[in-house]
């Protein structure tokens, strides 16, 4: 349901101008979005995750992170703002690179041969 809260909460705030801050439309828009609305409220009223939520900015603080969208990849690139595409791609690329160094080779025949089994 992740996806869903998200783009209705963004939906609400960028497009219609609702005021999600106010509980009672975040438990709208949240059971618009297909949550459970005695739960939504429930949540908002005992503060569930909200030590979940001080951890989360506990640590963008230490990661000097100030602002959105932010990307963390493999906890050792940052990538901050809205960025080309390319330049994602070349982080997530040199991340995956450098956490799966192990460059596979064969020499096997072009026709898919290895040991004693052949590809048909």
């Amino acid at each position: 349901m992740q996806d869903a809260v998200k783009e209705r909460l963004l939906r609400a705030t960028f497009t219609e101008g609702e005021p999600i801050a106010d509980h009672e439309t975040l438990v709208r828009l949240v059971t618009e979005a297909g949550l459970d609305p005695d739960e939504a409220r429930a949540v908002l009223a005992d503060g569930t995750y909200g030590d979940d939520v001080r951890a989360d900015e506990q640590m963008a603080a230490r990661l000097g992170i100030s602002g959105v969208p932010f990307f963390v990849i493999d906890e050792k690139y940052g990538v901050s703002g809205a960025q080309p595409s390319d330049l994602l791609r070349q982080v997530l690329d040199k991340a995956w690179s450098e956490s799966s160094p192990l460059q596979m080779v064969s020499t096997a025949p072009a026709d898919g041969c290895e040991g004693d089994a052949c590809a048909v």
